[in-house]
């Protein structure tokens, strides 16, 4: 096995048998956090976003993500606007990218930060790729956060996963009568830490 192979992600279940990067390897040696959530953000989400991870990035916990739409995105933006580290998994091979309008994002963070994928050059974004990217995700993170997740999505797969390899699943709360609070409310109710302030999440990494 390869030194630079994360030791964390090879200790899960079905590990990736390669990884391909464009970026700062250096960075998986970095605690990290997953950050996952809604496609379609709310003003809610990014004001949760622009309150928490600026406070993760000023201590250097690497934000990690799949450099989707939504949450995904403004994750990434802020950790890079932050000075901080930065992770992208992506579902398809590193010369695509999916979304489209996220191409100069996936360039920014491969060139400030680190992006991974498990499939070759070339390889499209194909529909179930994501759910084995997001095995990714929740392999490499010791905790991860939920902000903004429907009842059914991929954001709960990722928890669920993260779960499955006893990684810390925290969610924030949303309004109890809109749809995109749903996943979250019912993580924190079935036992997932609810986190009400960036202290919350920083906590994780001091233990």
């Amino acid at each position: 096995v390869d030194d630079e192979y994360p030791p964390q992600l090879r200790e899960t279940f079905c590990p990736p048998l390669v990884l391909f990067y464009t970026g700062n390897l250096d960075l998986l040696r970095c605690p990290m956090l997953a950050v996952v959530g809604a496609r379609d953000m709310s003003a809610y989400g990014e004001t949760v976003l622009r309150g928490l991870i600026p406070q993760v990035s000023k201590r250097q916990i690497a934000v990690v993500s799949g450099l989707a739409r939504g949450i995904d995105g403004m994750s990434h933006r802020l950790a890079l606007a932050s000075g901080g580290p930065t992770i992208g998994i992506v579902g398809c091979g590193l010369n695509r990218s999916y979304p489209p309008e996220n191409r100069q994002l996936q360039a920014d963070v491969a060139k400030q930060g680190l992006v991974l994928s498990e499939y070759g050059q070339g390889e499209p974004p194909l529909a179930f790729h994501f759910p084995e990217r997001n095995r990714i995700i929740a392999g490499l993170a010791a905790t991860v956060v939920v902000i903004e997740a429907k009842k059914r999505s991929g954001s709960l797969i990722t928890a669920n996963l993260a779960l499955e390899e006893n990684r810390t699943v925290c969610a924030v709360p949303g309004r109890i009568d809109t749809f995109r609070s749903l996943g979250c409310n019912e993580l924190i109710a079935a036992g997932a830490k609810p986190v009400l302030r960036a202290q919350d999440v920083l906590d994780e990494f001091l233990m």
